[in-house]
């Protein structure tokens, strides 16, 4: 969220309450700043991506780390050594069990960081005064200025739900 309203929540339950408020007004945009996970917020999320993502590259290292192995071994440069068979599918698990670990790692490492939208040097709810309790005792809901719904009239509907302060933030504030 670069652009829209955020606002601050002394409890928990306050802010649960506004974030399913706003979920069943249809807002699709909303975004959630918490010191720790509110499981009624977290229930309302969608499956991670990260998962997949690291099963496919899990699955793309053990197959090349297998034909590697096999080209090498079986085609390229066949050495019969003690009439053992050329392609030995036992011998090449280990390697093909490291590249799988390696390979679902580094591929999901790079997609937290790219689904997290990180780095990230500058987020403009650290503008908001009042902002560094998050990681204390405050709770936060933006809504974003892209959301279908958004209008002028979300900061009043926060105050309602019972948002402490409500601030516009971003580049047309």
């Amino acid at each position: 969220m670069h652009d829209g309203v955020v606002a601050e929540f002394e409890t928990p339950e306050a802010f649960a309450a506004a974030y399913a408020s706003l979920c069943d007004r249809g807002y699709t945009r909303l975004s959630s700043w918490t010191p720790y996970p509110v499981r009624s917020v977290v229930n309302r999320l969608p499956e991670s991506r990260v998962a997949p993502i690291m099963l496919v590259a899990a699955v793309t290292g053990a197959v090349i780390a297998y034909a590697i192995q096999w080209w090498c071994n079986a085609v390229n440069y066949p050495i019969n050594v003690g009439g053992r068979p050329l392609h030995s599918a036992v011998a090449f698990i280990p390697i093909a069990f490291e590249t799988t670990v390696l390979f679902s790692a580094i591929a999901g490492f790079f997609a937290t960081l790219a689904l997290c939208g990180l780095p990230r040097l500058w987020h403009p709810l650290a503008e908001v005064p009042g902002s560094e309790r998050v990681t204390i005792d405050r709770f936060w809901l933006g809504v974003d200025a892209a959301d279908p719904l958004f209008a002028d009239a979300v900061e009043e509907d926060l105050v309602r739900l019972g948002a402490l302060q409500c601030r516009r933030v971003g580049v047309s504030r």
